[in-house]
This record gives structure tokens, C-alpha cells and sequence, in this order.
């Protein structure tokens, strides 16, 4: 057998085994407080953590204490009612330490739930593994796969094609003058010496020749020195610099439409706000502006804000077209396909007036999935009905149509797979 040591220095969060033991240990209390987060939070407002109430007799750790009987040398500090030889009484009771601390009382104080702040990456993880989401797919949305080439100001190094001549041209002028500017200064005053010492030059004056000689050939070395200042030399050169940089892509609109009828209970809605939740994730991580439209129908469909959306109930019967309808005819009015990315998303429990049925493929087939990207239909119940057999018919021809259903939120993932195998065609 290998054993395999990590001795590997703790990073700056020395406590980070032990954090992660005792999200392992309380994993239950953690996972029903995150499904009471996402119960109580709008789609947009997902991706942040959350404080989580543990009651403290549910963290109690085991620990080791004396038994009764056997003898004990104890010293009391302060002790002012007995000296050396008396014989204390054991105190009355049970040998116990908790003496009830979660009973009712009318004096002392009680004891708070133990709270700690769960992460966002942790609130995600706990998210997605309620969803059954495999780890690859958890990366994949806990980071952002598209990037953009951004301006970066100027490096000394690069390729050619991304030479910039005015830079460096700038460069090397400065550099040049910076360099010569003592030689031609000097030069300007050897000249001018050069140039008085020819004025008051005299006939036969020995002196005076030989100083204009040797100004002469002061001056054909300054020159020289400023000639082998190079004109471009390679620190001269500058170079466009360019970095990839994270950035959602494009706007999208998620339209979010759900049977709020009689049939239709909490944990068929709670069921699809994840299935709700899951595309919003999914779109997040590849589009710069998101809409949401939440359409609600019953008999009637009717666009609402997001809390009325999961919340409100409604009595009698079923007629799924009617959200359909007035999904185009907010496409036509707000969003056109040319400037935003459509997605479409229903969840129902599949009950629908059964005359009204052909009616759904036909406007899906005809009217909305040309306009889409996609359209994820997920039905919140086993049962088939008829609604499910008119959708069936349109999976061949429609690529980017899919539908599930789905009775527990592990089983809500398969409706994405097909739209996870896309990853690396980029959004319009």
C-alpha cells in the first residue's frame, strides 16, 4: 500500500480543512437551508451566499469527563468557607452538566443558534448538487467561457503586425535627442570657438593654427559621436498589447411561462423555479444583458412580475395557447430576433384543455421556434397527457427544442444536456 503525504504549506486560509469538514457534517442542515434561500430569493438574486442557523445542540462535540466516586485533590481559588481537611458534599443531582439549557425558564438566558456565512461558490455547489449537476458542468457555469481581445496600452515585445511605427518612432526621436543633446551642445560651442578663433587669426600666428587644428578635429568627433547614435534601436520599439478579457457576449430575453392553475401546487412550482433558475445560470454566463419575462396562464395568460409569478394560484382549467400567443406578441413588440438572443422556457404539469393542444404545437412549430434559440419544455408530472404527445412530434425537426420530465430536481439536468453539448458553438 502507497501513502501519499501533502506537505504542502496552508494558504492564507489556514482553516479551510476544517471548514470543509463541517460542511460535510451538517450537510443536511446546510442543504434545507439553501432550498429555503431559493424558495425565498428571485431567479436574478441566486448567485450569493447565505447565513445559515445551525442549533447548537446539533453541533455539540463529544467530550471526556470524570465519573463519579474515586479521590480527588481539587483547589477552589477564592475559596473562603473551608480550609484544609473539611469534607465537601457531592452536590445533589444527576452527574449530568446540561441541567436542561433547552427548557422553558423564567430567569437566565438562553443560548442562539450557531450561524455561519456560507460563500457563493459553496451556496452554488450545495445548488447544483441538489440538481444532480455532473462537476465539469458546475465549472463550467461557475465560470465565464467566452473572452474578448481589449486594448492594453503598449508592450516592448510583440509581433510585427502589431508594431506601432508612431510610438516607436516617437521613441527613438526622444531617445536620440536625450543622448546627443550634451555632444551637440558642446559641438555648438566648439563651432562658435572655431569660428572666433579664424576671425582673430594673424598671419604666422603658430598659437592660433595649431587651436584651430585641434578644434577641427574636436569637432569631426563630436559629430561622429552623434552619427552613431542609432536612428531606431530595438527598445525604441513599441507594440500594441492586447488582453483576453472575460466578457458575457450579446443581450438575451428568457421568457419564463408556467400553468399557475388549480392543479399545479407549491412543489410543482418550487420544482420549477429550479428548472427556471438553472437556464437563467446558463445564460448569465454567456450574455451581457439579460430580460426576464415571467407569463403566467390558467384559462388566461397574462404577464406579471416575478413574486406573483410563483406565488399566486388560480382556480379552474388549462389553456397552455394562450401563454404561447401572447409570448410572440411580446417577441414582435419588445425583442427582436435580429438584436436579442430568445429563449424559451415552460414548465407545466402537462394538464391542458385537450382541444387546445394541437393549437400548442402548431404555434410553437410555426411561430416561436423559428424566433428562438432555444425552448426547454419540462413537465413537472409522470403522468402523459396530451400535451406531452403533441410536443413529442416536434423533437425530430427541432434541434433546439427540447422537453423532460421531471418529478425531483435531480432529474431537471437532462433537459440542459443537449444545450451543455453546444458549449463550444458561441452565441449569436
Amino acid at each position: 500500500m502507497q501513502h501519499i503525504v501533502d506537505r504542502r504549506l496552508a494558504g492564507k486560509n489556514k482553516s479551510i480543512g476544517n471548514r470543509e469538514r463541517f460542511l460535510r457534517r451538517h450537510k443536511e442542515q446546510i442543504r434545507e437551508a439553501v432550498k429555503r434561500a431559493i424558495d425565498g430569493r428571485g431567479i436574478r438574486d441566486i448567485e450569493r451566499g447565505e447565513d445559515i442557523h445551525i442549533p447548537r445542540r446539533d453541533i455539540s462535540e463529544p467530550v471526556f469527563g470524570h465519573g463519579q466516586g474515586g479521590v480527588r485533590e481539587i483547589v477552589h481559588p477564592g475559596n473562603k468557607e473551608y480550609v484544609s481537611g473539611d469534607r465537601i458534599a457531592r452536590p445533589k443531582g444527576g452527574g449530568g452538566q446540561g441541567g436542561g439549557q433547552g427548557q422553558a425558564s423564567d430567569q437566565g438566558e438562553g443560548e442562539d443558534d450557531f450561524v455561519f456565512a456560507l460563500s457563493k461558490e459553496e451556496f452554488m455547489q450545495v445548488f447544483f448538487e441538489d440538481l444532480a449537476l455532473p462537476h465539469l458542468l458546475r465549472t463550467q457555469l461557475a465560470e465565464v467561457p467566452e473572452w474578448k481581445s481589449q486594448r492594453a496600452g503598449f508592450s516592448s515585445d510583440g509581433t510585427p503586425n502589431n508594431l506601432h511605427v508612431v510610438r516607436s518612432m516617437r521613441g527613438a526621436l526622444s531617445r536620440r535627442i536625450a543622448l546627443g543633446a550634451a555632444s551637440r551642445r558642446e559641438l555648438v560651442e566648439v563651432e562658435d570657438r572655431l569660428a572666433e578663433c579664424r576671425r582673430m587669426l594673424q598671419p604666422g600666428d603658430a598659437v592660433m593654427e595649431a587651436e584651430i587644428k585641434a578644434l577641427v578635429a574636436c569637432i569631426e568627433a563630436l559629430r561622429h559621436r552623434v552619427g552613431r547614435i542609432p536612428y531606431l534601436d530595438p527598445i525604441d520599439l513599441r507594440y500594441r498589447s492586447r488582453i483576453r478579457v472575460p466578457v458575457p457576449t450579446s443581450k438575451a430575453v428568457m421568457f419564463c411561462l408556467m400553468d399557475v392553475s388549480g392543479s399545479m401546487d407549491e412543489g410543482r412550482k418550487e420544482l420549477s423555479k429550479r428548472f427556471f433558475i438553472l437556464l437563467y445560470l446558463f445564460l448569465t454566463r454567456h450574455y451581457e444583458k439579460i430580460e426576464l419575462v415571467f407569463i403566467r396562464h390558467h384559462t388566461q395568460a397574462a404577464e406579471v412580475d416575478e413574486e406573483n409569478f410563483f406565488h399566486a394560484r388560480e382556480t379552474g382549467g388549462t389553456v397552455v395557447s394562450s401563454a404561447l400567443v401572447l409570448m410572440e406578441e411580446i417577441v414582435k413588440a419588445r425583442y427582436a430576433p435580429g438584436e436579442w438572443n430568445i429563449y424559451g422556457a415552460q414548465a407545466s404539469d402537462g394538464d391542458n384543455w385537450h382541444h387546445d393542444s394541437g393549437r400548442c404545437r402548431e404555434l410553437l412549430n410555426d411561430k416561436l421556434l423559428p424566433l428562438c434559440r432555444y425552448f426547454a419544455y419540462v413537465q413537472v408530472a409522470e403522468e402523459e397527457q396530451n400535451l406531452w404527445d403533441e410536443y413529442t412530434q416536434l423533437l425530430d425537426a427541432n434541434r433546439h427544442f427540447a422537453m423532460r420530465k421531471a418529478t425531483e430536481p435531480s432529474m431537471i439536468y437532462p433537459v440542459f444536456r443537449d444545450l451543455f453539448k453546444k458549449e463550444g458553438a458561441k452565441a449569436a
